[in-house]
C-alpha cells in the first residue's frame, strides 16, 4: 500500500490569516511546523493502518515549507518549485494506491478560511466542464484519471461541504470551523492530530471503498480572472478562447493538460499586477 500526500498550509488547524502563509515572519515559523505535525499525523495513521510507503509533496507558495528534519523519518519528501503537475508532482511515477489531501481548503471566492484556488492574485473560479473546483477537486480528478482515488481531505468545514460530492467515501479530517476567510475555530494541534491521524488509519483500512474521480475528456477548462488585463494576457496563448471580459478557455484532454494551462494562466499574473 503505497500514500501519496499532497501537504498545503492554508486547511492547518490555527492558520487563519495570510501572513502565517507567507514566509518572513513569526507566524510563518509556527505555521509551517503546525502544517508539518499534520502531515506528520497523516503519515503515521497510514503507515500503522498498513501503508508500506508514504511520499509527501509540498504543494504551497515555494513548497519549501514542510520542515524536513521534523518530519516522519519514514515518510519521502518532494519540494521545489516549479514541478511537473505542481502540487500532484510525482504522483504519475506509479504504484500509489490512494491519495490524501491534508491541510487543504476551499475554492476561489467560496466561504472558507484563505479560500483560494492555486493563486489568490489570479483566479474567480474554475470550471473542468461544468464543474466548479477548487484545488481539492482540480488534483483529485487528476489522480482519479490516473485511477487513484483520494482517501483523505483535511481542513475546514468549507473544505468537506465543497468536496464531499466529488469524493463520498473519503474520509474528512475537519479541523477548525470557518467563521470568515480569516477567522475560525480551530481544535487544537493536539487534537487535530489525533483527528486526523484516526481519519488516515481508516481510510487505508477502507480503500476498498474509495473510487476515483473521474472527469471524461474531452471537456474545456475554463478560468475566471480577477482582472480582465490578465484575460488579456491569457488571450494571447495560441489555444486560448476568450469567452468574455474575464473568462478565458481551453480545450483539454486530460486534466493533466488543464492543470498545465492553470500554472501557465497563474504565471502571467504576475504581469499585470
Amino acid at each position: 500500500m503505497k500514500i501519496y500526500i499532497s501537504a498545503d498550509i492554508e486547511g492547518v488547524a490555527g492558520v487563519v490569516i495570510p501572513q502565517q502563509c507567507s514566509s518572513g515572519n513569526a507566524e510563518y515559523e509556527r505555521a509551517r511546523r503546525l502544517m508539518t505535525n499534520e502531515v506528520n499525523a497523516a503519515v503515521t495513521g497510514a503507515f500503522e493502518a498498513g501503508a508500506k510507503e508514504v511520499v509527501v509533496n509540498d504543494s504551497h507558495g515555494a513548497m519549501v515549507n514542510l520542515v524536513p528534519e521534523l518530519l516522519h523519518p519514514d515518510a519521502e519528501l518532494i519540494q521545489g518549485k516549479p514541478k511537473p503537475q505542481n502540487m500532484a508532482c510525482g504522483l504519475a511515477d506509479g504504484g500509489f494506491d490512494m491519495v490524501f489531501l491534508v491541510g487543504h481548503h476551499a475554492g476561489a471566492s467560496l466561504e472558507g478560511v484563505l479560500a483560494h484556488t492555486t493563486n489568490s492574485r489570479a483566479f474567480r473560479a474554475v470550471y473542468l466542464g461544468d464543474k466548479r473546483l477548487g484545488e481539492p477537486g482540480i488534483y483529485g480528478a487528476y489522480a482519479g484519471e490516473l485511477g487513484i482515488p483520494v482517501g483523505l481531505l483535511t481542513g475546514d468545514n468549507c473544505l468537506e461541504e465543497q468536496n464531499r460530492e466529488f469524493f463520498p467515501k473519503a474520509r474528512f479530517a475537519t479541523v477548525k470551523h470557518a467563521y470568515a476567510n480569516r477567522a475560525a475555530r480551530s481544535l487544537s494541534p493536539t487534537k487535530s492530530c489525533e483527528k486526523i491521524k484516526a481519519a488516515a488509519f481508516e481510510a487505508v483500512k477502507n480503500r476498498h471503498e474509495m473510487k476515483p474521480f473521474i472527469i471524461r475528456p474531452p471537456f474545456m477548462v475554463k478560468f475566471e480572472v480577477l482582472l480582465p488585463a490578465l484575460a488579456d494576457q491569457a488571450a494571447h496563448l495560441p489555444p486560448a478562447k476568450r469567452i468574455d471580459a474575464i473568462t478565458i478557455g481551453f480545450d483539454c484532454n486530460s486534466v493533466r493538460d488543464a492543470i498545465g494551462w492553470m500554472s501557465a494562466v497563474s504565471a502571467l499574473a504576475a504581469s499585470v499586477m
